[in-house]
């Protein structure tokens, strides 16, 4: 998570100006994998440049989800004039991004959070997906409120558990350190006591997801089931592992066989 004004954002993969985005498609799910040009995440668009726009056009992108509170999105508004795109705010906090800092919670703790007293937005943003695609969600960093609810919309699909962590971590990845740096050295001047700054600024470590995906299953038999418990019916359940998870084809028998 990262607050308003989090510094220079590098060129995405793919998309120029924007931070962290990507593809969630070739996941392994099962005997199938997720597909490609489905569903996308990233960091904010607030510095998405004109070859970013096109490259954005050209994925066929219909959908924007943004996740970030109404501070944020003033701070940083997107770039996405021009773009025959619908916008769907759903931000995923009660309360304002700084409380956490200033409460300096954990990352399992916000992620808590986010599960608990934000289950109508994630299930408002599984929804959109469903009905309007190709979708990009996205939050400021591309990382927190992005990252759980993509992870609890692939397992919810089907998607394979250690692949849905390796596509949380690999945040940590698309972040520079020249970004970390300077949203590092903004945060503890407003929080000089708080101790878990770095993870929740910078981290995304493999455990984090992992606590996330046992707890739902701990709690709800499975992040599906959470789903379902938040009202989602099993055949829009159904419906999103058809959005998401492409079968393998057919195997023909082969000429011996018959």
């Amino acid at each position: 998570m990262t607050t308003p004004g989090a510094g220079p954002s590098g060129a995405g993969a793919g998309v120029d100006g924007v931070l962290n985005f990507r593809d969630v498609g070739g996941l392994p799910a099962g005997a199938g994998t997720t597909r490609s040009g489905v569903l996308f995440r990233s960091a904010h668009l607030a510095r998405l440049s004109d070859q970013g726009r096109e490259e954005l056009r050209a994925l066929g992108v219909r959908r924007i989800v943004d996740l970030r509170a109404d501070d944020e999105v003033a701070f940083e508004p997107s770039r996405i004039e021009g773009l025959e795109v619908e916008t769907l705010r759903a931000p995923l906090f009660s309360g304002s991004t700084s409380s956490f800092f200033e409460r300096d919670a954990t990352l399992d703790q916000l992620y808590r959070s986010l599960v608990d007293e934000s289950s109508d937005r994630i299930v408002e943003v599984v929804r959109a997906v469903l009905e309007t695609r190709p979708a990009l969600v996205h939050c400021t960093a591309g990382k927190d409120r992005t990252g759980v609810i993509v992870g609890i919309m692939l397992a919810a699909a089907g998607v394979d558990e250690e692949a849905v962590v390796a596509d949380y971590a690999a945040t940590a990845g698309h972040l520079s350190p020249e970004r970390n740096a300077f949203v590092l050295a903004r945060l503890r001047r407003m929080h000089p006591e708080a101790r878990n700054l770095e993870e929740l600024a910078t981290r995304s470590p493999a455990r984090a997801m992992r606590t996330v995906l046992d707890s739902l299953t701990v709690r709800f038999g499975s992040p599906a089931g959470y789903l379902r418990a938040q009202g989602m019916s099993d055949a829009e359940l159904a419906d999103l592992r058809g959005a998401l998870i492409a079968a393998p084809p057919p195997e023909h028998p082969r000429a011996e066989d018959t």
